[in-house]
């Protein structure tokens, strides 16, 4: 848990009073809400090449809402989340091991109206117009194989306007988040708040973004491999747009500007390309593609380290309740590919997934740890929302 959480809390107490305080909208106690729900999911994951070939576990994210509406559509409400898991890995006639963990998932509070919101806490903050390879994933890890789509928050403040051509401008500060985001690869210096905003506006046939991100890094922590500073500043520049043709085409990128000389990491350049339609084969199939080009060079657009990554997903319908759905990733100087396929089913409150995957066995997540998801595998997993 963050060591800036109840400071969060406070200031969340603090400026929702005052709006109410000094608003001219009256709170109207009759129309107040509390709402609790929460989904519990439980897994059994099997893997020969894992250190512990079962893993079981279960995770329970309970979530709490309580809404105070105000007069001429104004509203104050409240979100609070949290992530319990614990999961035991089992080597069969040698060993186990057990692990579990609480955290704060959700922590927020907003003042809104039909045009405006103003949101502090913890929060999920996320934007663009790409799927499966987001140059624009600065603020959470979603990975579009999770069928849960978990992913950590950040602490911060969110403030969006709405237009009503569709428009609308997001501004944003953070603060406290001691742990890489999206796709970073230094961490913030926490002593120093980061900032940053967003435009996006309706183009012929579509709509498109413009994002801005500054931020400052410290890399003591990685002295061995580049050079030490306590403070870096960061500059961040992304743009987005999508168009409904007769396929849906997207473009995504991103520019990161480093102010002093870290070797290979002081320039980043990613951009995505996509597109997807849906075929008339049976109850329709959706295929999507797209491709990445990330970049990372001690000078601006030099492209001499580069990666280029391919990525395929297929989901098509099996009756009223099943899916199926299959992403293939190709990487294309190591020429190897990354398959997962998820067949589930849909009731009411539950949801049965049968996961398959087979990968390389030297598969590295995004943080550089060892994933359980290097090899080949299956998993089985339920989830009961309430």
């Amino acid at each position: 848990m963050s060591k800036y959480f109840y400071h969060i809390i406070l200031f969340i107490a603090f400026i929702l009073l005052a709006i109410c305080s000094f608003s001219q909208t009256k709170v109207d106690t009759s129309k107040t809400n509390f709402e609790f729900k929460g989904q519990l999911s439980s897994w059994a994951h099997v893997n020969g090449s894992n250190p512990y070939p079962l893993y079981l576990g279960a995770r329970y994210i309970p979530q709490a809402n309580y809404k105070i509406r105000l007069k001429k559509n104004h509203l104050i409400d409240f979100e609070a989340s949290a992530n319990i898991v614990g999961d035991m890995g089992v080597h069969f006639w040698d060993s186990t091991d057990f692990n579990g963990n609480i955290s704060p998932y959700r922590l927020w509070g907003r003042y809104s109206s039909s045009q405006f919101e103003f949101r502090v806490g913890l929060q999920k903050i996320d934007f663009g117009t790409a799927v499966m390879m987001r140059a624009l994933r600065w603020f959470d890890q979603v990975d579009p194989r999770d069928p849960l789509q978990l992913t950590d928050g950040v602490y911060g403040a969110l403030a969006r306007y709405y237009f009503l051509n569709n428009a609308n401008i997001w501004l944003w500060g953070l603060y406290g988040n001691e742990n890489t985001k999206g796709m970073e690869i230094l961490e913030t210096n926490i002593d120093i708040p980061e900032f940053g905003g967003r435009v996006q506006f309706p183009i012929p046939l579509g709509e498109a973004g413009l994002s801005y991100h500054h931020r400052v890094v410290d890399s003591r922590k990685y002295s061995k491999f580049i050079p030490s500073y306590e403070k870096v500043p960061e500059n961040r520049i992304g743009i987005d747009a999508k168009w409904d043709l007769l396929i849906g085409l997207w473009i995504e990128g991103s520019y990161v500007n480093k102010s002093k000389d870290l070797g290979a990491l002081t320039h980043q350049e990613i951009m995505t390309i996509g597109a997807d339609y849906t075929f008339n084969v049976g109850a329709g199939l959706n295929v999507t593609i797209e491709h990445m080009l990330f970049a990372s060079d001690k000078k601006a657009f030099e492209f001499v380290s580069t990666q280029n990554n391919t990525g395929l997903s297929l989901m098509y319908p099996i009756g009223m309740f099943d899916n199926i759905q299959a992403i293939f990733y190709y990487d294309w100087k190591s020429e190897q590919v990354y398959n997962f396929v998820n067949w589930f089913r849909n009731f009411d409150k539950t949801t049965f997934y049968i996961m398959a995957y087979w990968n390389p066995d030297n598969l590295i997540t995004p943080t550089g740890a060892s994933n359980l998801y290097a090899g080949k595998g299956i998993q089985f997993m339920f989830v009961y929302n309430h």
